[in-house]
């Protein structure tokens, strides 16, 4: 008959690639490059947030993005493979089940994918640390990470137990990580408490602010930091809060605070860090596609995953 299949696009250019086309989904055994992981959760958010919707989100903008990198002329599509591995389970009520749930599915993407980069598209901040809980097991050696974050994440346990703005704390506390191997950029004035700072710098966590952001080069930033932790890491991991960015560039996180990184700044960082082979994962966190204009957010999210993809692109020579 003559009918287009439900679902599909008004327009169609046979000549480009669509992202949604590029990525399929994984059976858990071909062998891939990279893999994507869901893990929508957000009912540990000390703030309002619709972030468990997040995945989905980003795999419904999929359909809206091509898969070439203009400013580098570089095809994704035909650089590396890439396969959606669908979302960890987790708990309607219960949030420790659920933390367990996103630890283990990250650590059966990991067991099952050969080395390929893993990428967690969450979910508020909280998904980081039982993600790279899993990652440091699987590791199995020392891990550095590199925070793109308006927040140190270091608050105390007691006051709100493991929520989205505890996930460093919980790493430091458990001893997956040490806080000389953790590079903190982005962070905002009037976002932290002195506390914090002071434990930051006693845990020997390295910070760079918003404003030393404005002020410097950012792929140089990222050289800095990737630098200080190649020398002590066995394998890399970066953790994306979209809170880093100005709220004109993502209007739709949940803790909105001006002053931040333009997109610009944030792809320019990505592109260097996805370029380094020790970065091993990546996280995707902090949006709320319930309180995104047209989607901006989410869409800026898309584009720093593509971005940090072609840099693991362009160091493997794909280009």
């Amino acid at each position: 008959m003559p009918l287009n299949p439900p679902g599909s696009p008004l327009f169609r250019d046979h000549l480009e690639t669509k992202v949604a086309s590029w990525i399929r989904p994984w059976d858990g055994t071909e062998s891939v490059d990279v893999v994507l992981l869901g893990a929508p959760l957000s009912k540990t958010s000390i703030s309002h947030s619709g972030a468990s919707g997040t995945p989905q989100a980003m795999r419904d903008m999929f359909g809206a993005v091509s898969t070439y990198n203009f400013d580098h002329d570089i095809d994704l599509a035909s650089a590396l493979t890439i396969r959606d591995a669908g979302d960890a389970r987790v708990h309607v009520t219960d949030l420790a089940r659920s933390r367990a749930g996103i630890g283990e599915a990250v650590a059966a993407v990991l067991a099952r994918s050969s080395g390929a980069l893993t990428v967690v598209m969450g979910g508020d901040h909280s998904i980081s640390a039982p993600s790279i809980e899993a990652f440091r097991t699987h590791v199995g050696g020392t891990v550095g990470l590199v925070q793109l974050d308006a927040h140190m994440d270091l608050r105390n346990l007691d006051d709100g137990g493991p929520s989205n703005g505890t996930p460093i704390r919980q790493l430091l506390e458990s001893g997956t990580l040490e806080g000389r191997n953790i590079v903190q950029i982005g962070l905002h004035a009037f976002a932290n408490a002195r506390a914090y700072r002071d434990f930051a710098r006693d845990a020997g966590i390295t910070q760079i602010s918003a404003r030393e952001v404005a002020h410097t080069p950012p792929g140089d930033i990222a050289r800095m930091a990737l630098s200080l932790l190649d020398e002590r890491a066995d394998a890399l991991y970066v953790t994306l809060d979209m809170d880093v960015l100005d709220q004109a560039f993502a209007p739709g996180v949940p803790a909105l605070v001006p002053g931040g990184m333009t997109s610009w700044q944030l792809f320019e960082m990505l592109l260097v860090l996805g370029g380094h082979p020790k970065v091993r994962a990546i996280d995707i966190v902090e949006v709320d596609p319930s309180q995104d204009p047209r989607r901006a957010t989410v869409r800026v999210a898309v584009h720093a995953m593509l971005t940090f993809l072609t840099g693991m692109a362009l160091c493997r020579g794909k280009a």
